[in-house]
């Protein structure tokens, strides 16, 4: 396998597992609305190093990295997601009572 293959494999592999690792945990959370055991700055942190990496992907010359940008597109959105439940349950729900 020449080494290019062999990059390309790993990234992809890297893609789903990385995927795979972390839908479970928006789903739940996009279900449940459940945000107490999250912690705020994780997912923001999480959500920045993906948009970061997206656009590395999407920005590598002369080939777009597509393994890496279509991971973190997926990631970065689903932590959005889960940051934007987490502020409302933790700011706006909780001044509602």
């Amino acid at each position: 396998m020449e080494q290019s293959t062999f990059f390309a494999v790993l990234g992809w592999v890297a893609s789903i597992t990385m995927i795979l690792g972390y839908l479970p945990q928006a789903i739940h959370t996009i279900r449940t609305r459940d945000t107490s055991g999250i912690a705020m700055p994780t997912f923001l942190m999480m959500g920045i190093g993906g948009i970061c990496f997206m656009l590395q992907g999407l920005l590598h010359k002369p080939d777009i990295l597509w393994a890496l940008f279509l991971t973190n597109l997926v990631t970065s959105t689903s932590s959005c997601i889960v940051f934007g439940i987490k502020v409302y349950n933790d700011y706006f729900k909780d001044r509602s009572k």
